[in-house]
């Protein structure tokens, strides 16, 4: 769940309750409809390799919850999750820089979105794509701009993802093989 967090910058609450009925593989498109998503606006999440990848490594079925430990709720516990994640990756950074884990920074899962965010920024993304691709519909998309452009960014939605894949891709490359 976390990885695909990290592939598509989706909150929290919308990856854990995704429902294989709102992935088309095929068309490598996640469909949140809008009674699940946090803004109350269906939105369309391309699916870069990696995100194909997680999915398609969890034996995909065409209903019911993607990420369940019972079958009938999505999965919980992100606090112990969280913290699981964040002694591992100290453990990794001790490893790669002796001393570094012990000045690593607190951190919370929704800053997931915000390292893509800056990232897909530095990857030269624009800043319209961006929030469309996290499904954000104040800043550049508010006011005004909200009324009368009605562009989906689609395919530059689906750029992004790839550019943020090829750069995840590459920092596990430089870091851990």
């Amino acid at each position: 769940m976390i990885r695909l967090m990290i592939a598509t910058g989706q909150r929290r609450q919308e990856v854990s309750a995704l429902n294989w009925s709102e992935i088309d593989l095929q068309g490598k498109l996640w469909t949140l409809p809008s009674q699940r998503s946090k803004n109350g606006k269906s939105h369309l999440v391309p699916l870069n390799t990696l995100a194909l990848r997680e999915l398609e490594s969890l034996c995909p079925r065409t209903e019911g919850l993607v990420f369940t430990t019972t079958g009938k709720t999505p999965v919980s516990g992100f606090s112990r999750a969280k913290e699981r994640i964040a002694k591992r990756t100290g453990q990794i950074l001790e490893t790669m820089e002796p001393g570094r884990a012990r000045v690593y920074p607190p951190w919370r899962l929704h800053d997931l979105r915000r390292t893509l965010a800056t990232g897909l920024q530095r990857l030269g993304v624009r800043l319209e794509v961006t929030e469309s691709v996290l499904n954000h519909i104040s800043g550049s998309r508010a006011g005004i701009v909200g009324v009368y452009q009605r562009h989906d960014w689609a395919e530059e939605k689906t750029e992004a993802l790839d550019r943020w894949n090829a750069h995840l891709e590459a920092v596990v490359k430089a870091h851990f093989t």
